[in-house]
């Protein structure tokens, strides 16, 4: 679900980016939306994957 919600964000930002009269605001905005779910995707991830000491 996180990931499908990343993977939509990535694809809506490339498409304002490549039309000519994007909003550079919006843009910046799901940038950082993305970048936030991202974050917490690494950290649910981080949580079920036990630590192994090599």
């Amino acid at each position: 679900m996180l990931r499908a919600e990343h993977r939509d964000l990535d694809e809506r930002i490339v498409r304002l980016e490549a039309e000519q009269s994007s909003d550079q605001v919006t843009i910046k905005r799901l940038k950082k939306q993305k970048l936030l779910l991202k974050d917490r995707i690494t950290s649910l991830e981080d949580q079920i994957t036990p630590d192994i000491i090599a």
